[in-house]
């Protein structure tokens, strides 16, 4: 059983910053506590001027496996996941097929177990003719992170738009139920209108098409179907101001019923990007005007907005290309997350406690995952080590990702991630992938 010892090192948990050493010993944390001494064999690692960071969790990404693995697949992703400090994620069901029925879900587990990285799991998939299938999932509370409806546009048979079916899904099922919400006639009306003004539509119209009004109405449908029902729901990437006023904070997380997720792309880069980005940010829903960022931040700080996201949808550059119908929305970004955010923490945006808590302790609370997101004795020693001093650059040649691109390609972070530890397995240091070790399906601790 391998043993860990980090001496002297700065642990971000809790809240706190706190100088101490952390044993770990095969798949756990063993002791947190000063001075530690161990018999036997133990890699000791000195943390002096080092800063250890809970494994990140990643509620939102497309791995693209099966059907699209010219684009992704879970091997791949998975291993730039842990690059950047991601422990464990959920992956959509909009795959191909879709992830429409609990056999194809298996398949996918099966997948993951045989070649991913990090920690796994997934969600259930909707259409408008299955909802007795999904609520086959209430008896698997404890093994699948949850439901996910697209109430709006989407690919393949999966924009739920059927009332029956919405309404039986919200109020029968005992799962967490994610929305993406936009509405899908805003959005058509929004095009034709500017098509009918400019033959030739660009990136930057992407924000007027898949505007406020279509996050905002399809989001409140969605609150005041889980308000009737008192579904557990929790809605994926809010990009808009407008949308801040259907989310409160005067409750702890663990006692919400509905939750909100913002992405690391919408506090990252605004509308005034797309001249120089173009159909690289285009992403649904959109990136949107500077004013929207703002608000983002002020609620994700003040808890209106609980955790943060990546939404990784990795698509070839070659599939990025106008025209503006044929350019397809989402981008990678499950490498550089972390960094993204300790980025916006060197710039005053938020402190590393809040970082550590936005992006695991969160997440864990939020889905109910068992024993993870959390620096704790006893908890997974899914863990990241980070050296903060330490300057790191995105290029071609350190990006993992298949597809081989990053928006952030050039791009100078001041923080660097020195380790990853899934399990107790360091599967990444010095750069690279240094283990094979696959790891482990997510539980969650749900009555």
């Amino acid at each position: 059983m391998q043993k860990y010892l980090f001496k002297n090192i700065s642990v971000v948990n809790e809240g706190e910053i706190k100088v101490t050493d952390v044993l770990v010993e095969g798949d756990r944390i063993e002791r947190i506590d000063n001075n530690i001494s161990v018999k036997g064999s133990v890699i000791e690692i000195d943390g002096q001027d080092k800063y250890l960071f809970p494994g990140v969790i990643d509620d939102q990404v497309h791995f693209r496996e099966p059907g699209l693995t010219h684009k992704g697949n879970i091997e791949t992703e998975s291993k730039a996941a842990v690059a950047g400090g991601v422990t464990s994620f959920m992956e959509m069901p909009n795959t191909i097929p879709n992830a429409l029925s609990i056999n194809l879900l298996e398949e996918k587990y099966a997948i993951a177990s045989r070649n991913s990285s990090a920690n796994y799991s997934f969600f259930m998939g909707v259409s408008n003719e299955n909802a007795e299938e999904v609520l086959k999932i209430n008896k698997r509370k404890e093994d699948i992170c949850g439901i996910k409806i697209f109430m709006g546009s989407s690919t393949g048979n999966m924009l739920v738009d059927n009332f029956n079916t919405l309404e039986k899904l919200f109020s029968e099922s005992e799962m967490l139920i994610a929305t993406h919400c936009e509405d899908e006639t805003i959005i058509r009306n929004n095009y034709h209108h500017i098509k009918a003004i400019k033959a030739n539509l660009s990136a930057g119209d992407h924000p007027f098409i898949r505007d406020e009004n279509a996050c905002y109405e399809s989001s409140l449908r969605a609150v005041k179907m889980a308000q009737k029902y008192n579904t557990r729901l929790h809605i994926l990437h809010i990009s808009t101001e407008k949308e801040l006023i259907l989310f409160g904070n005067m409750m702890p997380l663990k006692e919400k019923r509905i939750t909100a997720e913002v992405c690391v792309h919408h506090l990252h880069f605004t509308a005034d990007d797309y001249a120089e980005q173009g159909y690289k940010i285009k992403c649904n829903p959109a990136i949107k005007a500077p004013h929207n960022k703002a608000a983002l931040w002020k609620a994700l700080l003040d808890n209106r907005l609980d955790i943060i996201a990546t939404d990784h949808a990795p698509h070839l550059l070659s599939e990025k290309e106008p025209p503006y119908e044929s350019a397809h929305s989402g981008l990678p970004l499950v490498q550089h997350s972390l960094q993204m955010m300790l980025h916006h923490a060197k710039q005053g945006d938020i402190s590393l406690e809040r970082v550590a808590e936005k992006m695991s302790h969160a997440v864990a609370d939020c889905f109910q995952i068992k024993d993870r997101g959390y620096i704790r004795e006893g908890y997974y020693a899914d863990l990241v080590m980070v050296d903060l001093n330490k300057p790191y650059t995105v290029s071609q040649e350190n990006i993992l990702y298949k597809c081989g691109w990053s928006p952030l390609n050039k791009f100078s972070f001041s923080a660097t991630i020195l380790n990853t530890w899934v399990n107790g397995n360091c599967v990444f240091g010095d750069g690279k992938i240094i283990s094979d070790q696959k790891g482990k399906r997510l539980h969650f601790n749900r009555n």
